[in-house]
């Protein structure tokens, strides 16, 4: 999949991110309103993410060397990793730790800037704009996304997708809209029932939403990290690739694996006709092999490896049982 599309959604958020950030700082500074404070921190560590990706796939497109002999389209998978944990202690662990502090204030009855300031109506305010340009960076992160989604629902195109940006992208948008909803529920029922428990309610509901979501995007970029195999209707295409070519009687045995988001490694054992001359096997292996490249683009280490298969061939290519030892 190329990765333009992912660098338009990326730098769509960044963008809207570093923005809606600078205003939700002015807000907490002229409210004290734990809920703003812990959206601005949650905008900053969306900022830092959206850069870690920019970076990762930066990184990605070095050549491959002796040490790294497949390239390093892997560190896009670890840069999204990072991002999953920023998102947790930065932007969750964060959120959580300001509720308990807010919570502990009111319990006080320390007084509270956003119940009785005259700044009152600017979270509402920054909140409301916050959410309009969350929602247009929402779009173009869905809109980006339909081209390698496909026909897939959106559960199943986050679940299947070998490039982490896109969905990563997507959880953080969806995020922070639901936390920007939190948030301006939070205050608004604070200045409706003169109480700012709603306050540190909404804060609390926004940390333990950030923590949830940095705790799913961990366990499927960890599935990526480990190596993940081709896709079925992928491996189908390559198996078909394989079966087109008479000389090959069967695929013994196949396995993929993503070497980065963009470059498929494909292992593969063939059975030939033990009658059949070296030079038509290599041919076939050949035809084989561009075959896959034309079905599977991001097919880039192809690795076939030829061997006689036939019922008698392999009956008498099977060791003989050891000689019992009799006393």
């Amino acid at each position: 999949m190329s990765t333009g599309g992912s660098r338009t959604a990326i730098v769509a958020a960044l963008a809207a991110n570093i923005g809606i950030a600078i205003l939700k700082f002015a807000a907490w500074l002229l409210t004290g309103a734990s809920s703003m404070l812990a959206e601005a921190i949650h905008s900053v560590a969306d900022s830092g993410n959206q850069g870690l990706l920019l970076l990762g796939g930066h990184r990605a497109r070095k050549e491959a060397t002796e040490e790294h002999p497949f390239g390093y389209g892997r560190e896009r998978y670890i840069y999204a990793f990072v991002v999953s944990i920023v998102l947790f202690s930065l932007g969750g662990l964060f959120a959580l730790y300001e509720a308990y502090h807010k919570y502990h204030e009111v319990h006080a009855g320390h007084e509270d800037k956003l119940l009785t300031g005259q700044w009152w109506w600017v979270p509402l305010v920054v909140l409301s704009g916050a959410i309009v340009l969350e929602s247009l960076s929402l779009r173009t992160a869905a809109r980006e996304s339909k081209v390698a989604k496909g026909g897939q629902g959106w559960i199943e195109f986050v679940r299947t997708s070998k490039a982490p940006e896109l969905p990563v992208v997507l959880f953080e948008d969806v995020a922070a809209l639901v936390g920007l909803i939190l948030a301006l529920l939070g205050v608004s029922m604070a200045l409706i029932t003169d109480n700012s428990y709603w306050d540190a309610a909404g804060t609390a509901g926004i940390g333990l939403l950030l923590v949830t979501v940095a705790v799913l995007l961990a366990v499927e970029i960890k599935s990526l990290l480990v190596g993940e195999g081709a896709n079925p209707e992928a491996e189908a295409r390559i198996r078909q690739a394989l079966d087109e070519d008479p000389l090959i009687e069967r695929i013994i045995h196949l396995k993929t694996l993503h070497v980065g988001p963009d470059e498929l490694l494909v292992a593969a054992k063939i059975g030939v006709k033990p009658t059949e001359r070296s030079a038509d096997v290599v041919r076939a292996i050949d035809a084989a092999e561009r075959r896959i490249r034309s079905a599977e683009p991001v097919a880039r280490h192809i690795y076939i490896e030829p061997d006689i298969f036939s019922e008698d061939y392999q009956r008498d290519a099977r060791p003989e049982p050891p000689l019992s030892s009799g006393h």
